[in-house]
């Protein structure tokens, strides 16, 4: 009995042992906390636009009917391949053959009628002419009467004075008289002829006008009558449908027997896509997204029927016009795709990644430290390691407070990054610091306002005083260099991307506070334009643990 009181005791006391062991490992955080970390380190950074879009043909005909009648034939049906010309349909033209004769009919009554118009219009020219003979025959009777008239005058004049004299007899004198007054009427007789005449030629004249005005207008009626047999031709052409273009019958609108009605709109009957080796997709881009969209960009899609094969394209446009669908502004960005095996079929929905940024060799960190942030503590951000004796780069472009220690470490940065990319030997460094000094000096006692502008401002007129005095110091390779780090530097102002925040782990172990500025991003990793350098440590995770129990034992529910 006592051998077992034993043993019960010896394993009751292993076992508090190990329930006291197990509880005090557990009962607090590791002194020493792990970050998990991600290394600043230089990549490539392809950014891209997530859309949907529908796959359409390039260029679609409307094939229509511009005549009504009922459809006789039917040569072309769905992805019938056709030529411009080919005849795709024809409806009976029965009717329109008829209307085209008696608009013909017509047309010929009215080219006769013009034939008998020019026949009298001839006519009342020969009658015109024959007055004017007449008139001539009438005008040479007058001379003659005249010349009568004078001799008869003469004559009376003669017998007057030898009757005077009482030479002559009474009776010649009478017959002197009546010789004057005969040959004086014939006179008037010949001009009253002219007047007839005259007014006969008058009266011929308004005929003739009458007659050229009739010819005029019946000119008018064969115009106009001529048209309506060219329109009623047309009709009838018409009747016959044929294909404007070149391509594929992605669509048959009608059916044997069926009577087209073509009133105030023209029916649509067949669809023709033109030149199906190339597509388009009308994609819809979110306005949240549309700015980063040009014309040219790199397109990569995939269709549902060809769920393994990726297709590629380029954005031809980005239409300004906007529509809202459920609350969303969109726009559409047309692309351009090559559809050579003719894989992509209209209507087909396309899932889309336009590559709006594509940067080679460039600072980049994990998006995850971009997110992470210390919990339940302030970050330390005096913690940073010592900075250079005097900051050249203080007043440069900062998130922080102006010489704060966001602003130290990105001139620090600076500086460094500049003595790398010209390769500068321990001379020419002492001697860039020695610039650097006396250029920040000389900007802070300016007193310019303490804005970000002015603080962006202040900046490019250090980097700009500090390459120029630096220039004569260096070689010829290394001018080159300068010139091209001074193009990248100002290709970079034009766009200092976004501010963002990060945390280092600082030589105390702790949490530091980075201000950086950010540019493209892939949704995996950021481009960092300024405020960190390759190689350092970026925090995403880890750190001090909690307590996993309030009590000094491990959890058994």
């Amino acid at each position: 009995m006592r051998r077992l009181l034993l043993i019960f005791a010896i394993v009751a006391a292993g076992a508090g042992g190990l329930w006291y062991g197990v509880g005090h490992s557990r009962s607090g955080a590791s002194s020493d906390p792990a970050w998990r970390t991600a290394s600043i380190e230089r990549g490539s950074i392809i950014a891209a636009v997530s859309a949907t879009g529908t796959i359409n043909p390039t260029a679609t005909a409307i094939v229509g009917s511009q005549v009504s009648g009922q459809v006789l034939e039917i040569f072309a049906d769905y992805n019938s391949n056709v030529k411009a010309g080919d005849v795709l349909a024809r409806l009976n033209a029965e009717q329109i053959s008829a209307r085209l004769d008696a608009a013909r009919a017509d047309l010929a009554q009215a080219r006769a009628q013009i034939q008998i118009q020019r026949s009298q219009i001839d006519r009342v020219k020969a009658d015109i002419q024959k007055l004017g003979a007449t008139r001539s025959d009438a005008l040479a009777n007058v001379t003659k009467a005249d010349a009568l008239v004078e001799d008869a005058r003469q004559t009376l004049e003669r017998q007057t004075e030898l009757n005077n004299r009482q030479i002559a007899s009474q009776v010649t004198l009478q017959q002197a008289k009546l010789q004057a007054q005969t040959q004086a009427a014939v006179r008037d007789q010949a001009m009253a002829q002219i007047r007839v005449v005259d007014a006969s030629d008058q009266a011929l004249a308004a005929d003739l006008k009458v007659a050229e005005s009739q010819l005029l207008s019946t000119d008018a009626q064969i115009a106009q009558r001529e048209a309506v047999v060219r329109q009623i031709e047309v009709d009838l052409r018409n009747s016959t449908i044929r294909s404007p273009v070149d391509g594929i019958v992605i669509q048959r609108n009608i059916e044997l027997g069926q009577t087209v009605a073509a009133s105030l709109q023209a029916p649509t009957l067949f669809l023709v896509a033109q030149d199906m080796s190339k597509v388009e997709i009308y994609a819809n881009v979110d306005e949240a997204d549309v700015g980063r969209v040009n014309d040219g960009q790199e397109v990569t899609f995939t269709v549902t029927a060809f769920p393994a094969r990726e297709f590629t394209g380029r954005v031809k446009t980005v239409r300004l016009g906007s529509q809202t669908l459920q609350n969303v502004v969109i726009y559409t960005a047309v692309i351009e795709v090559p559809n050579v095996d003719l894989a992509l079929k209209p209507g087909m929905t396309a899932t889309l990644r336009i590559f709006t940024e594509r940067r080679e060799n460039v600072l980049r960190v994990s998006n995850a430290a971009l997110r992470w942030r210390p919990a339940g503590e302030q970050p330390n951000t005096v913690g940073a390691p010592p900075a250079a004796p005097q900051n050249p780069f203080s007043v440069a472009p900062q998130a922080g407070p102006p010489g704060g220690a966001g602003g130290q470490q990105q001139g620090r940065q600076m500086l460094e990054r500049l003595a790398m990319e010209l390769k500068l030997d321990d001379g020419q460094k002492q001697q860039l610091e020695k610039i650097a000094r006396e250029v920040r000096q000389s900007v802070a006692a300016s007193g310019a306002a303490d804005t970000p502008e002015a603080r962006r401002e202040r900046g490019r007129l250090i980097a700009a005083q500090i390459s120029e005095r630096l220039r004569p110091l260096l070689t010829g390779d290394q001018v080159t260099l300068l010139d091209t780090w001074l193009e990248t530097r100002a290709a970079r102002a034009g766009g200092n991307g976004v501010p963002g925040r990060i945390y280092l782990v600082g030589g105390d172990g702790k949490p530091v506070l980075t201000n950086v500025r950010l540019g493209a991003t892939d949704g995996m990793m950021t481009e960092i334009l300024s405020g960190a350098t390759e190689g350092q440590k970026a925090i995403i995770g880890g750190g001090a643990r909690v307590k996993s129990s309030p009590f000094g034992g491990p959890r058994l529910f």
